[in-house]
């Protein structure tokens, strides 16, 4: 694939992230090979580290370093040695920007997770933002920012093989485990959950298993995986974060929910684009009607992650996920739930 192609690829994605378009195509436009992607975001991501030394107020050096977490992790998306140091730097770079720009925030890390909790400490409820198999929660800003925008608390974690702990741990499928442990650190009884991509998955697996979740929703997840059809980028991918082609294979046997989803009872909903169609991978129609409260967002012109539809779909997630939690939270307010 050329460096044009993977960035057209990647547009939507980067976008939806939250970088500048206009700095997106200045930056992938100068590159000769997809080799060139990683030091080029990072070049870019140390730029804005620097207009935040130099930033004349302590918003606009969190502004500046915000964009940085992003061209960070960004960086990650195309084969490159130094992943795990770009991965680093995202994971420094934003815990260094909330600091400056929600000092209420506080970092959370266990075993197999490490997170930011932000929002206020007497919301009705807390939402534990899932990654995938190539993201972090450096990527999902602007969905964080819509759930605080909903008076609620939200826990972005990386967990095994995601983002700050890609480089020392590997994806593991019974990731209700982490979560569990992550409802025991944040010291919260019951929890709303997002999980995006892969995430989406991890996120419907510990709906069915982790009975503290009382609300979930999925963007652009798996149900199933056939690992034979996958398409080699998605395989090579998943073999780097898991450890191996076997351990890969492995991995993507367990991705199936058709067993889970009945046990699904919070309420549950799941977002697909229409043109996220990817070899090997069933999409969530199933999971939705599965599930017993199960509700299906299916946006025709969506990509994955529906980065190009962003109105079609985020508000009703997180009115969904709200909605969820003020109907069950023990403080009272009830609304109806979607």
């Amino acid at each position: 694939m050329s460096a044009a192609e993977f960035a057209a690829a990647q547009w939507t994605r980067a976008t939806g992230a939250g970088v500048d378009p206009h700095e997106y195509r200045r930056v992938t436009g100068g590159l000769s090979t997809v080799a060139d992607w990683g030091p080029a975001f990072v070049r870019t991501g140390q730029a804005y580290l620097q207009r935040a030394e130099d930033a004349g107020s302590a918003v606009s050096a969190g502004e500046h370093l915000l964009m940085a977490a992003r061209w960070f992790h960004l960086a990650t998306l195309a084969p490159y040695a130094e992943a795990g140091r770009a991965a680093a730097a995202a994971d420094r770079a934003l815990g260094s920007a909330l600091a400056v720009l929600e000092p209420g925030v506080r970092r959370v890390s266990g075993e197999g997770f490490t997170g930011l909790l932000r929002g206020p400490s007497d919301a009705p409820g807390t939402v534990v933002v899932v990654p995938g198999l190539d993201s972090a929660k450096e990527e999902f800003l602007d969905l964080v920012s819509a759930l605080l925008a909903r008076g609620l608390a939200v826990f972005a974690m990386d967990g095994p093989g995601q983002g700050a702990l890609a480089a020392t741990s590997s994806l593991q499928p019974d990731y209700e485990q982490v979560v569990g442990r992550v409802i025991d650190a944040l010291g919260v009884t019951r929890i709303g959950l997002v999980g995006l991509s892969l995430g989406g998955y991890f996120a419907a697996r510990t709906a069915a298993l982790e009975p503290r979740v009382a609300a979930a929703a999925t963007v652009s997840g798996p149900f199933r995986l056939d690992w034979e059809e996958l398409p080699p980028p998605v395989r090579d991918i998943m073999s780097l974060r898991t450890g191996g082609d076997d351990a890969a294979r492995a991995f993507a046997r367990h991705v199936d929910l058709a067993a889970l989803a009945p046990r699904i009872t919070a309420p549950l909903l799941v977002v697909d684009g229409g043109e996220d169609v990817i070899p090997g991978v069933t999409n969530g129609e199933p999971l939705a009607r599965l599930a017993p409260r199960g509700t299906h967002l299916s946006v025709p012109h969506g990509d994955h992650l529906l980065g190009n539809a962003r109105p079609d779909w985020l508000p009703r997630l997180t009115d969904h996920i709200q909605q969820a939690l003020q109907e069950e939270s023990p403080r009272g307010g009830a609304t109806e739930a979607e």
